[in-house]
């Protein structure tokens, strides 16, 4: 099955930015999707994972049930050899054929608790343990961690939703133009997959190239105490709990200048990124935001003036 090109994925920008951050930035903890049914969120993510596969080869990209079993995710003996073979062999689960990879899951507000603990253990460790009777062995299972949700069929519990690293919003497009590329591009894509996939291809190659050069030089990537009191500034006045997002959102802003072969993060670096780590941390950052879009709604004129997002850097 062939994906649509990742880069011709239109008006997403916010949501393919997050993932790109994410690829270059493994420590960064994946990436929740919250909105609209329909609006491609999947697509764009079988998009990255075919990127992605113009540098690394055989990139995993596994897609989690909802109704996946523990022996499924974890993995399992198979009882087939241990009852005709008198030998223990161990089944691996999704989470260890993640690595190195994308796990995805859609509808992730309602994948169970437990399930949902030891996913996020997993990407915050690199690897789990599988107990099983008389096996105990180590997996390894580095993976970006990619969950989407509307979350108006239930939220994830407070402590979960601060373990993805970034947030982003995906909403339906409303503007005429928008809704017409987008239907143009699926059309074409639909006709003849393989010129579709040949007028990107160019386009994939770059930017799958790009972001291996980025994942090089990111933690060659300086920043100053400018920076950093900028940052700490920002996570206080929006009243962000315990300091995971001050170090998230210096990590997403030195992938960001990365990204963009900068040598030192910039505040431009840290203001794209910012909405990315605060949004589903500080309720002051979403009813600040919120105020300021209705804001700019009633008064277009003012949309072009000045920072979309304020921080002090003192």
């Amino acid at each position: 099955m062939r994906s649509f090109p990742f880069t011709a994925i239109y008006a997403q920008e916010d949501f393919k930015l997050a993932l790109i951050l994410c690829m270059i930035e493994p420590g960064l903890g994946g990436v929740l999707a919250l909105g609209d049914k329909g609006t491609g969120k999947t697509t764009t993510v079988r998009g990255l994972s075919h990127l992605m596969q113009h540098t690394i080869t055989d990139f995993p990209f596994i897609n989690l049930p909802i109704g996946a079993t523990e022996d499924r995710v974890l993995g399992t003996i198979k009882l087939d050899i241990l009852i005709n073979e008198k030998r223990t062999e161990v089944q691996q689960g999704l989470l260890a054929a993640a690595n190195h990879g994308i796990l995805y899951i859609d509808e992730v507000n309602l994948l169970n608790d437990y399930l949902m603990d030891v996913l996020l253990d997993a990407a915050a460790s690199g690897g789990y343990h599988l107990e099983r009777d008389t096996v105990s062995q180590w997996f390894e299972s580095r993976f970006c961690l990619v969950g989407t949700m509307n979350p108006e069929e239930g939220e994830l519990r407070p402590q979960l939703l601060d373990r993805f690293g970034l947030s982003v919003t995906v909403k339906t497009p409303m503007d005429r133009i928008d809704r017409m590329e987008i239907i143009n591009r699926r059309l074409q894509f639909d006709t003849d997959i393989p010129a579709f996939m040949e007028k990107y291809d160019t386009q994939e190659q770059q930017l799958a190239q790009q972001i291996m050069y980025a994942r090089e030089q990111v933690k060659q990537v300086s920043y100053s105490d400018f920076i950093l009191a900028g940052i700490a500034d920002a996570c206080i006045q929006y009243q962000a709990e315990g300091l995971r997002a001050d170090i998230l959102l210096l990590k997403a802003a030195r992938a960001h200048a990365a990204f963009y072969g900068k040598k030192e993060v910039t505040s431009d670096d840290v203001h794209k990124v910012m909405p990315f780590i605060l949004s589903h941390r500080s309720k002051h950052y979403s009813s600040t935001q919120n105020s300021q879009q209705k804001r700019e709604s009633q008064s277009p004129r003012e949309e072009k003036e000045g920072d979309s997002i304020s921080v002090k850097m003192s």
